[in-house]
């Protein structure tokens, strides 16, 4: 379960021994579908969000194919997720760029 939680960009579990018990607490984090909408994203963007979960990254390259869309609305859309803290970029500048999921978002609540 902490290795999925890790995968999916979920902080670990919290585990605790409390009242003559033992509680686990899952935080939701920032990647639940109800809070894209909330955010404002598009589907291309929820798409991006999916394929990185999956894959651990995304290139502008990828989110182009993945989208069937030109590199000037891919580079628009990613930069968006960017400024809203939900991604961060990787990677030199052009074809070495990568985007990974912002675990210290501020979205996450």
């Amino acid at each position: 379960m902490i290795n999925d939680m890790k995968k999916a960009g979920l902080q670990e579990p919290e585990f605790k021994e409390e009242m003559g018990g033992f509680s686990i607490y899952l935080e939701k984090g920032t990647f639940v579908d109800s809070r894209f909408k909330e955010l404002g994203l598009n589907e291309r963007q929820i798409k991006a969000i999916d394929y990185i979960r999956e894959n651990g990254k995304i290139t502008n390259e990828e989110y182009q194919k993945i989208n069937m869309i030109g590199r000037r609305q891919a580079t628009n859309d990613l930069g968006m997720l960017i400024r809203i803290k939900l991604l961060k970029r990787k990677g030199k500048v052009g074809k070495g760029t990568f985007y990974t999921i912002n675990k210290r978002s501020p979205n996450a609540h």
